[in-house]
């Protein structure tokens, strides 16, 4: 850890706070009226995309999820268009017509999420076997819930991206629940990552919720696999404090569960008292970099306030096929 300098630090320190602080906007603004439909917050999965993305290389690419806020935000997104899209503003990177769950700027490696799940699956390995025809030299994180490895289309791909040992990083966010299923009734298996173990490629599961562990691993397995060792799975066990979407009664969890785990495995919390201990870093410093993001994110929703809805007669524009 000594090895990380402070600047790395402090970006993903602030990259998750402007994740946390990002959706937080957009669950007051839908409690308010501003958003129309749902949306699927990541709080308390800041770590697994903070620090997996500032592993990797700035031309790499990555495919989200329909929990892909922080993913987004990670890979460089633009707060403003991406808080247009959510509120379904013309100003938003897909004209307002795709909402939460179809973010995407291709000219920062990102993709697109998916409302599907397991959606980028064969997007993210054909992505992977471009890279490698290519001979790009970049490799593909493909963000992916724990329900996704019980998709057919990742076993497809998981199968292809070892035959051919395409440049790829499946990182499965087992935040323990698929919707309203606790993966422990959807899965007869300990660990996720031993579903590996089938297609003869790395399986690693670490703790999610430490965004250095998450950093750490991620370096080097991305090296790996940048080097033409083959697919990684990788599993980071996190934990999504509020519901599936934000329309979510959340029935089905044990009460007091959600709070346990946003007192004791907070990886923001976790981060700043690590930063503060280790003497990287001072209580007025983050204070500071706070400030400065909710300053950012507080000029993205009035962006998106003041932005005009599509026009109706445009509707049918951008359409493939």
């Amino acid at each position: 850890m000594d090895k990380i300098n402070r600047g790395v630090l402090e970006n993903l320190l602030k990259t998750m706070l402007k994740i946390r602080n990002f959706e937080l906007a957009v669950e007051k603004n839908f409690q308010l009226g501003h958003i129309y439909g749902t949306a699927h917050l990541a709080i308390g999965q800041e770590a697994t995309a903070a620090g997996s993305i500032a592993a990797i290389k700035e031309n790499d690419l990555i495919t989200s999820t329909h929990r892909g806020h922080g993913h987004c935000i990670a890979k460089g997104a633009d707060l403003k268009l991406m808080m247009a899209e959510i509120f379904g503003r013309s100003t938003g990177y897909c004209k307002g017509k795709g909402g939460s769950m179809h973010i995407a700027d291709i000219s920062a490696g990102n993709l697109g999420a998916n409302g599907i799940v397991a959606g980028s699956a064969g997007i993210a390995t054909g992505a992977a076997l471009a890279a490698k025809k290519l001979g790009s030299g970049q490799i593909v994180i493909c963000f992916l819930g724990d329900g996704a490895l019980n998709e057919g289309i990742w076993h497809e791909a998981a199968n292809m991206a070892s035959i051919w040992r395409l440049p790829i990083i499946y990182l499965c966010e087992n935040n323990q629940y698929g919707m309203g299923m606790p993966i422990k009734k959807a899965t007869n298996l300990d660990k996720l990552s031993d579903r590996a173990k089938g297609y003869n490629i790395e399986g690693l599961t670490i703790d999610g919720n430490d965004v250095l562990t998450v950093y750490e691993t991620v370096s080097k397995i991305s090296a790996d696999v940048r080097a033409g060792k083959g697919p990684v799975l990788l599993e980071a066990i996190t934990y999504r404090i509020r519901g599936h979407s934000l329309r979510d009664a959340q029935r089905y969890r044990p009460e007091g569960e959600a709070k346990k785990w946003l007192t004791d495995y907070c990886p923001i919390e976790r981060f700043k008292k690590y930063l503060i201990k280790a003497g990287y870093i001072t209580q007025p410093e983050i204070d500071n970099i706070t400030m400065k993001v909710n300053e950012e994110i507080d000029a993205a929703v009035k962006f998106a306030l003041e932005s005009p809805f599509l026009d109706v007669s445009k509707v049918a524009e951008d359409i493939y096929a």
